[in-house]
């Protein structure tokens, strides 16, 4: 077998196993991508597993308020409010003192006005959602919720303890749409778990409200007439009544601080209506980028062999250069027209060695 023969088999070789060095990198680069896109946008593979089942809304100016009537505002006892307290179109706040409200008092005025206006915006935004399970007829009591939109056709009651689980979501949505009225019993509670904010748990209420002696609860009461709270209730959420009264004997109300929902939850919904794979753009132009990368270098292996590119009967030497940092082959060849192929540039020099001795 001639010399020449066994120069380009020899070269062959060398390219092959490049071409497998280059595919290796590849699928290392893939993965590392895809590891880098699971570590930073871990809500871009939720909004691909399952969509957005419920949706805080803004509460605009009336954030501000731990409680807000229609009619008027009336309280007995030492209640302790952590927040505005308002009414609108009413004009009557009795009960303060004993009452306390760490916040500011707003009669009938230009911003109790906008935050009625704000509620009313935000309770059609919440009776807009389509609900994902009909609880009507049911106890919530001893039930363990998950996020999403539950709805009551007519009244809902709560006896025991509501458990909402957030399954590690930190921004996960409960929204009840009842169609009447929501009751519940003495020492009743609502408990969020799991990572999960009262904060974005959501009543939207189609008349009243009674929470009952003791009763412990989570989220923002939004109703369209009156909210009750009965001696020693206590609400973490806002009492937010459009038309009626709210009432108060020895409560405690604490508003919800800072913004309902993070910004993780905005990201999924951007991501979710924006891409047929639920990937958010950041997550997306990563992919992008990292792909473009990995192109370039799967196009640099050669088509053809340095060798089979040489005039026959060139007296040309095959050289293996190893970098010794990557570890990775590289082939050039020295020919009368200096034809190199520079498959991976090394950031040290190469060590270099003679190709095999080729007996003929």
């Amino acid at each position: 077998m001639s010399k020449q023969h066994h120069e380009h088999g020899y070269a062959r070789h060398q390219t092959k196993r490049l071409v497998g060095v280059r595919v290796r990198q590849a699928l290392a680069y893939v993965t590392a991508l895809f590891t880098m896109a699971a570590l930073f946008f871990p809500s871009a593979g939720d909004a691909w597993a399952r969509p957005l089942l419920a949706t805080a809304p803004s509460l605009g100016t009336a954030g501000s308020f731990a409680v807000l009537g229609g009619s008027t505002v009336t309280n007995t006892g030492p209640t302790i409010v952590t927040g505005d307290l308002g009414v609108s179109p009413g004009t009557a706040i009795t009960g303060f003192p004993p009452g306390s409200v760490i916040g500011t008092i707003h009669s009938a005025d230009a911003v109790a006005l906008q935050a009625q206006s704000d509620v009313t915006t935000a309770y059609n935004v919440l009776a807009g959602q389509a609900c994902d399970t009909d609880l009507t007829s049911q106890d919530l009591g001893g039930m363990t919720l998950t996020p999403g939109v539950y709805c009551f056709s007519s009244s809902a009651q709560l006896t025991g303890v509501l458990t909402l689980d957030a399954q590690g979501d930190p921004a996960a949505v409960w929204v009840f749409q009842i169609g009447s009225t929501l009751t519940t019993a003495s020492n009743a509670s609502v408990a969020v778990i799991n990572g999960g904010k009262r904060c974005n748990v959501f009543w939207q209420i189609g008349s009243s409200a009674t929470l009952g002696t003791g009763t412990e609860f989570a989220g923002n009461i939004l109703a369209d007439q009156s909210i009750t709270l009965t001696t020693g209730a206590s609400m973490f959420g806002a009492a937010l009544a459009r038309n009626a009264a709210v009432t108060m004997d020895n409560n405690s109300i604490s508003k919800c601080f800072g913004p309902l929902t993070i910004a993780l939850r905005e990201f999924q919904a951007t991501s979710a209506a924006g891409s047929p794979f639920g990937l958010g753009a950041g997550a997306a132009l990563l992919l992008a980028l990292g792909l473009t990368v990995i192109r370039r270098r799967v196009l640099a292996s050669p088509s053809t062999t340095p060798s089979a590119r040489q005039g026959h009967g060139s007296a040309a030497h095959l050289h293996h250069l190893v970098s010794p940092q990557s570890q990775e082959s590289v082939m050039y060849t020295t020919s009368p027209q200096r034809t190199q192929e520079h498959l991976l540039a090394s950031a040290e020099p190469p060590a270099i060695c003679e190709a095999p001795a080729v007996i003929s």
